[in-house]
């Protein structure tokens, strides 16, 4: 798959340019809007990395282009970072939007799921890689005990439903477990410190819920 990315930062298209690569992407690169809109005209692109503040042409005007004649996905690379730019971002066409600075292995996981290459999952502000266990919240690596994210994943699947303590407890540490019930509650404190208390609701006498609206 052949990927455009627009960036004035030559060490950003450095960096994007060396992990799409060792993914087996090709790369075509541009350092402003110009050169952009060429290699979208003379190549076959299926995934374009957009610059927002970028020379000549701007990464808006770019997008704008490049969706009005074509169905290739766009993701938009900003420093902008208000509910207002993001809302203008994804209005003028892109597919998705990310801020700078932003961690490398995020953005691959964006890039492959626009392009249906990865199932990522999205928990509000956390993302979630579930084949290599990694969890990001706001770009931001959290590092989870095997046990949280068990967890994590057991809640998610089951979101919109109330878990108890012992349901939590055989379908993360089995049925041999001889431990308390109170072992859930101290990782999903730790859990909860982590993601963040938005995530994982407490229903008090019952157990453990992910709403069904995430």
């Amino acid at each position: 798959m052949n990927i455009l990315i627009a960036d004035d930062s030559p060490e950003i298209v450095h960096i994007v340019s060396a992990y799409l690569k060792k993914d087996g992407f090709s790369v075509f690169t541009a350092s402003n809007g110009e050169e952009a809109l060429d290699i979208f005209y003379q190549k076959k692109i299926d995934l374009a990395i957009i610059d927002w503040m970028m020379p000549k042409i701007d990464g808006i005007e770019v997008t704008k282009t490049i969706k009005a004649e074509s169905p290739v996905k766009v993701l938009m690379l900003t420093a902008k970072n208000t509910g207002a730019d993001e809302f203008l971002s994804l209005t003028s066409g892109a597919d998705d939007y990310i801020t700078k600075p932003f961690h490398p292995q995020v953005l691959m996981l964006r890039i492959k799921k626009l392009l249906g290459l990865a199932q990522t999952i999205l928990i509000q502000d956390l993302m979630i890689d579930p084949t290599n266990m990694k969890v990001w919240k706001k770009d931001e690596t959290i590092d989870l005990t095997k046990k949280e994210f068990e967890l994590l994943m057991m809640l998610f699947k089951n979101r919109g439903t109330i878990l108890t303590r012992e349901q939590l407890l055989i379908g993360v540490w089995g049925m041999e477990y001889d431990g308390v019930e109170r072992t859930v509650d101290t990782h999903i404190r730790r859990l909860r410190e982590k993601v963040g208390t938005s995530i994982v609701h407490t229903k008090r006498g019952v157990g453990y819920t992910i709403e069904n609206e995430i």
